[in-house]
């Protein structure tokens, strides 16, 4: 069994901030679950570009408000607390806070820590 405290992920590698967010991350690829679990504040007045061509991921909004766009079809999803969205088929898309939110994300394939997205909203896929 594995047991993970937040304030023990601050401050250490697992720990990484990109500007627009930062993402402690929880549960990685060498936790042999098959999955990431990821607790990211997504910073207010932000706008990020995600395209996850390498991964499906899982957000449960707990705090804090702000929009998903997909940008297959223009449409605006808004996020607040006590929401959930799955980019189940990759979605391009834009997130936007207009408030801090706090998100737990779950990603399939895991990631294995340091990620940030490339130019094209793009995390890479861990070979290893």
């Amino acid at each position: 069994m594995k047991v993970v405290k937040l304030e023990d992920i601050i401050g250490t590698d697992q720990e990484v901030d990109d500007g627009n967010w930062v993402s402690r991350r929880l549960i990685l690829k060498q936790d042999n679950m098959g999955y990431s679990v990821h607790d990211t504040i997504i910073r207010a007045g932000t706008e990020t570009h995600i395209w996850y061509k390498n991964h499906l991921e899982t957000v449960y909004c707990i705090e804090g408000e702000g929009e998903v766009e997909t940008l297959s079809d223009n449409k605006i999803h808004p996020i607040s607390a006590d929401t959930v969205y799955a980019l189940d088929k990759h979605d391009d898309h834009m997130l936007r806070a207009t408030k801090d939110m706090r998100m737990i994300c779950v990603f399939n394939p895991p990631l294995s820590g340091r990620e940030v997205h490339d130019e094209n909203g793009v995390y890479p896929v861990d070979d290893e």
